[in-house]
Order: C-alpha cells, then sequence, then structure tokens
C-alpha cells in the first residue's frame, strides 16, 4: 500500500472543493460516501444482509434500498442504527481498502465526513482537515442542500466537535469560503504529500 491520505471536514467545509483540486492533480480519491451507497446496491451481498435483518420493507418494488423508510425506522429506533452498522460498516471498510490498493496515483486520498468517527482514520497513514466557521458551514449548506440553518445546526451538532477533529488531524487547511485560497493552500501540502509517498515506498 502506498501512502493514504484522509480527507474530512464537516458539512459544508469544503472538503468536496478540495477533492476535486487533488483529482486535478492526477491524485486518486477514494469517496467513503460514494463506497456507502456502492455497498447497498442490488446484487451486493450487503443489501440482501439487511432485508435480512430488517425485513422486506427496507426494499422498493424494484429491489433498491428504501432509504427513506429505513432513515425513518432509525430515528424511531436508535438501536436499529447499531444493527445497520454492523453490516455495512465491515463492507464499506473492505471495499475502501480494495479501492485504495488498486489506486495508481502517487498517493492516494480516502475522503469521508466520518472520517475519525468510524475509525476510517485507521487505515490512513495521515490525515488533513477542512475547517471552517460555524457560519460558513451553515451559510454554505443551507444554500446548497435546500435545508433550514436549524436542520445544518442540527447536523454539525451530531458530528464530531471541531474541536475534537482539530486536535485528531495532521494537517488543517482553514477555508473561509474563497476557493483561491482553498487552492493555494492545497498546493505546498500536494507537493508535500508527493514527497512522502516517494519515502513511503
Amino acid at each position: 500500500m502506498g501512502f493514504i491520505l484522509g480527507l474530512t471536514g464537516g458539512i459544508g467545509s469544503g472538503k468536496s472543493a478540495a477533492s476535486a483540486w487533488f483529482e486535478t492533480q492526477g491524485i486518486h480519491v477514494v469517496d467513503a460516501d460514494v463506497v456507502a451507497r456502492e455497498v447497498v446496491q442490488v446484487g451486493q451481498v450487503t443489501l440482501d444482509n439487511i432485508r435480512l435483518a430488517f425485513g422486506d420493507w427496507v426494499l422498493l418494488d424494484n429491489g433498491e434500498l428504501d432509504r427513506t423508510a429505513l432513515r425513518n425506522h432509525i430515528f424511531q429506533f436508535p438501536e436499529a442504527r447499531q444493527v445497520l452498522n454492523q453490516i455495512t460498516h465491515p463492507a464499506i471498510r473492505a471495499s475502501i481498502i480494495q479501492q485504495l490498493q488498486q489506486a495508481s496515483s502517487p498517493y492516494v486520498i480516502l475522503v469521508s465526513p466520518l472520517l475519525f468517527e468510524t475509525n476510517q482514520h485507521e487505515m490512513t497513514d495521515h490525515n488533513l482537515l477542512i475547517d471552517t466557521s460555524e457560519e460558513i458551514q451553515i451559510l454554505r449548506a443551507s444554500s446548497r442542500d435546500g435545508q433550514t440553518p436549524e436542520q445544518i445546526r442540527q447536523i454539525i451538532a451530531a458530528q464530531m466537535s471541531r474541536q475534537q477533529k482539530i486536535a485528531m488531524a495532521d494537517d488543517i487547511v482553514t477555508n473561509d469560503g474563497h476557493i483561491e485560497h482553498l487552492y493555494s493552500q492545497l498546493m505546498p501540502l500536494h507537493e508535500l504529500y508527493l514527497l512522502r509517498a516517494e519515502k513511503h515506498h
């Protein structure tokens, strides 16, 4: 395995903009959110396991996962989340590892909003946090997702605190909302990671 960089940040922090920038530099990005959707697609054993654990009601008529029904169920029965996580997390982790191993770029990035919360940072060598103020998070996420500032605040409150993330991250980039400023901070880090990747082998 080459050098693996973990990339994280709260909702509306700009981590997607950061991961997109790294991709323009030829760095392969594995997105934990995308993997989480892939492992529950029709024909995947994980989807069968979810159906076995919860019942046929979790499937839509076309055989796909009924995300809304499952989300509502978990909201009503918090213990159901643990059951779901026990099914999905190992499958997500296995798929992430496989994709990281297949990457041919000088180093590879695992981007995940819950990098620390789900212990995915155990799979990475180094972690970069895209940090921003809560005001910017609320402004950016509410204009993008059509959610109210209150809903965004609840999501932020449910995620690990900024202080905890800052304490766990190796590198921190402050994103004040100016994309050029974000890129100018990423460039020297990219150079650094290329050097570290060379030494890593």
